[in-house]
């Protein structure tokens, strides 16, 4: 998938008041910048995907992207797959995101087909499904209808297969929260964002991303269902596990 070279200047401009953070046409165009910028490891959970596609997709079975975004990771499952009869679900309810998603995934011959599907996934059942993957997605559903959502996707998944749940975590240590927060903040420097960039859009996103522990994370997926939850990568206060039924 190519690359969007649009650079990320959304909140580069000072602003009286910031209103609530939203996927759409702006946020859209520049969104590979945005989150490549942002979010340490990105490219390293979305291309490990694949690797963990290769490894429990299993033949005659869907595969689910939920919060597909531009379709990073749904591309990456697609390379991954080594099995015949599948078919990946990529879900968003951003329609803004998904004509972008569209746009930079054409059916290829031979490749597993990708269906953009726009929908709210707290309101989704899933079914025959080896491979579900929550990139960076849980954290904008409301608290209250995360549990429910874990469960529906454990019932749908067939033995063996796995959920991949990538998120931004907070740390119940006061002191390692805001160590993690600051080596948060000097990547996004270091990234070429500035203090203004970065305090706009963590204001924007207040209310709207809310993180939680890597705990609280391992132990609803446990109630939901899961037999085991491990963490197989972090980067600052960005975690990814993967979840097997």
């Amino acid at each position: 998938m190519k690359r969007n070279t649009e650079q990320d200047r959304v909140y580069s401009d000072p602003r009286e008041q910031i209103d609530k953070f939203v996927f759409d046409q702006q946020v859209a165009r520049v969104f590979p910048d945005m989150i490549g910028r942002s979010v340490p490891g990105y490219d390293s959970v979305i291309n490990l995907s694949g690797v963990l596609a290769a490894q429990y997709v299993q033949p005659d079975t869907l595969c689910y992207d939920l919060g597909c975004s531009l379709g990073a990771t749904s591309l990456a499952i697609r390379n991954g797959i080594r099995v015949p009869g599948c078919r990946i679900i990529a879900v968003d309810n951003s329609p803004a995101m998904l004509e972008q998603a569209a746009k930079r995934l054409p059916a290829a011959d031979g490749a597993t087909p990708i269906d953009f599907v726009c929908a709210d996934i707290t309101r989704m059942t899933f079914q025959n499904t080896s491979m579900v993957t929550l990139n960076f997605t849980l954290q904008f559903i409301p608290l209250e209808e995360r549990s429910a959502l874990l469960q529906r996707i454990q019932a749908g998944l067939r033995p063996g297969g796995i959920l991949i749940l990538s998120e931004k975590i907070r740390f119940e240590d006061p002191e390692e929260e805001q160590l993690q927060i600051e080596m948060h903040h000097a990547f996004k420097r270091a990234n070429g964002y500035n203090d203004l960039e970065i305090s706009q859009k963590r204001s924007a996103l207040e209310n709207v991303l809310i993180p939680e522990s890597l705990a609280r994370h391992q132990s609803r997926l446990k109630q939901a269902g899961f037999r085991r939850a491990d963490l197989w990568f972090q980067c600052f206060n960005f975690v990814s596990l993967v979840a097997r039924k």
